[in-house]
């Protein structure tokens, strides 16, 4: 955990990160988007690396991403 994701202007955010997987950060997220946050989990899960390349099964949540950093 982290006390900042320099998404001030736009709470709610949270971060995704997972060993040797990609980085995800979203901003401006509500109670309403707790669906699509679990649905973006599956996906990383089961992306390679955690890179996912289509985003549409996150529903709303794709539109809320800040930034994605590969996996080094």
């Amino acid at each position: 955990m982290h006390p900042c994701l320099s998404v001030c202007d736009t709470p709610v955010g949270i971060a995704v990160q997972a060993s040797e997987g990609a980085t995800y950060v979203f901003a401006g997220l509500t109670d309403a988007d707790a669906d699509d946050v679990r649905a973006f989990v599956a996906l990383y899960d089961a992306a390679p690396a955690g890179w996912i390349a289509d985003a549409r099964p996150a529903g709303r949540l794709r539109f809320c991403l800040k930034t994605r950093v590969p996996a080094l």
